[in-house]
C-alpha cells in the first residue's frame, strides 16, 4: 500500500516538474522578470529555487548548506545574474537525473529522513511534498504570466492530500473552534467537514451535520490559502455561519512558510 502511494508521489513530482519546464518554453523574455506571489521572487527566481533544491537532493550542491525552510532564498540569490536559458537548461538536466534516480531504486523510499521543513518521514512520503512544492511554484509562475493550467492531475492530487490533511489542525488548533462546532469547506470538486469533539480534538466527519461555518471557494483559492499566497481577508470566499470562526479558520489555513 505504502509503495503504491510512494510511486504516485514520484509520478506527481515528475508531472509537475515536466509541466513547469514545458511552461518555460512559452515564456517571453519579459515574462522571466515578472513578480510572483512569493514576495521578492520573479518568475526566474521560481525556477532557480526548484533547480537548487533538486540539485541539493541529488548531492550536487557545492556550498555545503543544508536546504531548509529558513534559507529558501539561497539558490535564488545564487542564480540572480544567470540568464533564464542557462537556468532552464540546468533544470532540464537535473530533473532528468532526479527522475532516473527515483525510478531506478537508487533511493530507499522507506528510509525515514528529516525533511527540509523539519518533519521526519519516509522518503516516499517526502516525495509528495516535493510534488506539492514544485506544483505550487508552477502555479505561481502561471498566475504571474497569465497562463493558467495543470490545475488537476497527479501533482494537484498530491497537493490536495497535503492541504486537506491540515484542516483538522487549522480548525481545532489555529481557529480554536469549540466542542460541537463544525466547519465545512467546499470547492466545486471537493468537500470537507471537520467537527470538534468533546475532547476538543478536531476530526473529519461524514456529511450530515449542521455546520457552524460553511466556506465555499474555487480550488485555486483553496490552495492559494493553504500555500500562503493570499490572506483570508483578501480571498474570494463565500462565507455562511459564524463570521468570527470563519475569519479564524481562513486566517489559519496557510501551512507553508
Amino acid at each position: 500500500m505504502a509503495e503504491t502511494a510512494w510511486q504516485a508521489n514520484i509520478d506527481g513530482f515528475e508531472q509537475a516538474a515536466r509541466s513547469m519546464i514545458a511552461l518555460a518554453g512559452e515564456l517571453s523574455p519579459a515574462d522571466w522578470d515578472r513578480p510572483t506571489e512569493c514576495p521578492g521572487w520573479s518568475v526566474k527566481d521560481q525556477y532557480s529555487h526548484i533547480l537548487g533544491v533538486e540539485r541539493w537532493l541529488l548531492g550536487d550542491a557545492d556550498d555545503g548548506e543544508v536546504r531548509t525552510t529558513a534559507n529558501t532564498g539561497l539558490d535564488v540569490e545564487a542564480r540572480r545574474a544567470d540568464p533564464p536559458g542557462e537556468i532552464l537548461g540546468d533544470l532540464r538536466d537535473v530533473i532528468e537525473r532526479r527522475v532516473a534516480q527515483l525510478r531506478s531504486g537508487a533511493v530507499d523510499l522507506g528510509e525515514v529522513i528529516t525533511t527540509p521543513f523539519g518533519a521526519s518521514m519516509p522518503y516516499g512520503d517526502f516525495m509528495r511534498h516535493r510534488a506539492f512544492d514544485v506544483w505550487m511554484h508552477e502555479q505561481d509562475v502561471r498566475r504571474a504570466v497569465g497562463r493558467p493550467g495543470n490545475l488537476d492531475g497527479l501533482a494537484a492530487d498530491c497537493s490536495r492530500l497535503i492541504l486537506e490533511r491540515s484542516l483538522p489542525y487549522v480548525v481545532g488548533k489555529r481557529a480554536a473552534a469549540e466542542p460541537g462546532q463544525a466547519v465545512v469547506v467546499e470547492t466545486p470538486e471537493h468537500r470537507w467537514c471537520v467537527v470538534v469533539g468533546d475532547d476538543r480534538r478536531a476530526r473529519f466527519h461524514d456529511d450530515g451535520v449542521d455546520p457552524t461555518v460553511r466556506l465555499r471557494m474555487e480550488w485555486e483559492t483553496f490552495f492559494r490559502l493553504g500555500g500562503g499566497r493570499v490572506t483570508g481577508d483578501a480571498a474570494d470566499v463565500e462565507v455562511s455561519g459564524d463570521p468570527d470562526l470563519a475569519r479564524r479558520v481562513l486566517a489559519g489555513m496557510a501551512i507553508t512558510p
